[in-house]
């Protein structure tokens, strides 16, 4: 009799341990709410540190200027606040951030990833939460399109994806270069492999002969790299995160006596760092100086940040920040002045459009995916002088 009571008693408490448990999601749900007169967070995670620091930077730089010159006239009071994801370090940072994000209720909603790494190892966590993250420079084709998606649906991009970028490198190879053979040096990290198989899967098709080599991302000296490189081959496509290896790599092309042009992919679009003469460069932005409607914001950035000259990576960054703002007012006049929970505002962001979109025309999402709508890309060749001269 007393085991039975003891029994009963133990399924009683279990049962009241469940019916707890299930309860609680809404209960830590109702738990973040927020007003929308105290002062709320948008966090960009982004590499601050490392060989991929210059994109982290400049990002946050033009994320910074976004919060500082729109979020008032919105009506909100936002903090921008900044998280390091090293692409040396691997994904486990990213994840770790995710974690500390998810749990603070201030934060409702975050920039980036910036890259496609930090994207997979990260959108599940974001995703579970209800919480939109919208990247501006994270273009892995995968994580937006195809069978197995390796993000989450809170997960969005202000630039194209490697479903373009790709496919565009191929096709200026193909028609304007002629080229006949291609070396394609992937770093087996995910930006790195996704943009060089959609780079070898063009050329294929278009019967150019392609090499695959494959470095690890870590490497520093690629002269072993470039002896396999065939004498005649036209092109080393070398979509790399860190500029300055695309420098490293060209210049021992040149003391190895062999003919290929780099051709670099998005990561690889920072002058200061690759500026070798004759190279290209592919980039998901414009040169915005050349857009009449940006002079304004470009003044106000360029005061905010003396010296310092406009890149590729900042303005998609200040985009993003304007969706994101946007989707945060919206919610907030859907919520009565208040933020229910971090879900309230990723219903918002897929109704955000932007007329005046400071990479040139208005902005709009796709209905297909979290994609940005008749996005491209861009290509460059690096000039004598180190200026990128928009060739396609």
């Amino acid at each position: 009799m007393k085991k039975a009571l003891g029994l009963a008693l133990a399924v009683l408490v279990t049962a009241a341990v469940a019916a707890s448990a299930q309860g609680r999601p809404k209960a830590a749900e109702a738990s973040t709410a927020v007003s929308c007169n105290s002062t709320l967070k948008i966090a960009l995670v982004t590499p601050l540190t490392g060989g991929a620091g210059f994109l982290g930077n400049e990002q946050a730089s033009w994320a910074k200027y976004a919060v500082k010159t729109l979020a008032k006239p919105l009506g909100l009071k936002v903090q921008l606040v900044l998280g390091d994801t090293p692409v040396e370090q691997g994904a486990a940072v990213a994840q770790t951030l995710a974690q500390k994000y998810v749990a603070d209720s201030k934060v409702v909603g975050i920039l980036g990833p910036s890259t496609s790494g930090a994207v997979a190892a990260s959108s599940e966590t974001y995703g579970q939460a209800g919480m939109a993250h919208i990247s501006p420079s994270a273009t892995r084709t995968s994580l937006t399109k195809g069978a197995k998606l390796e993000a989450s649906n809170a997960f969005f991009r202000v630039v194209p994806g490697d479903y373009i970028q790709g496919p565009s490198d191929a096709k200026f190879m193909v028609d304007k270069l002629k080229v006949k053979k291609v070396v394609i040096l992937d770093f087996q990290e995910p930006y790195s492999v996704g943009l060089a198989d959609s780079v070898e899967g063009a050329l294929k098709k278009a019967n150019v002969s392609t090499t695959r080599l494959s470095a690890p991302n870590t490497t520093t000296d690629y002269s072993a790299f470039v002896t396999r490189v065939p004498s005649d081959a036209d092109i080393v496509f070398f979509p790399t995160q860190k500029p300055g290896d695309a420098q490293t790599f060209g210049q021992q092309l040149l003391e190895q006596g062999k003919k290929a042009k780099v051709f670099g992919g998005d990561g690889s679009n920072n002058a200061a760092e690759f500026k070798l003469a004759g190279s290209y460069v592919s980039n998901f932005a414009p040169d915005i100086t050349g857009i009449p409607e940006d002079k304004a914001i470009i003044d106000g950035w360029k005061k905010d940040n003396k010296g310092k000259a406009v890149g590729s990576f900042g303005p998609p960054s200040y985009g993003a920040t304007q969706v994101m703002l946007q989707a945060i007012k919206r919610a907030c006049v859907a919520g009565k002045g208040t933020i229910a929970n971090k879900r309230a505002v990723l219903r918002q962001v897929k109704k955000v459009r932007i007329p005046n979109w400071i990479l040139g025309g208005e902005f709009r999402w796709s209905t297909k995916s979290n994609d940005p709508l008749n996005a491209k890309f861009y290509i460059f060749q690096i000039q004598s002088n180190g200026k990128y001269k928009l060739v396609g």
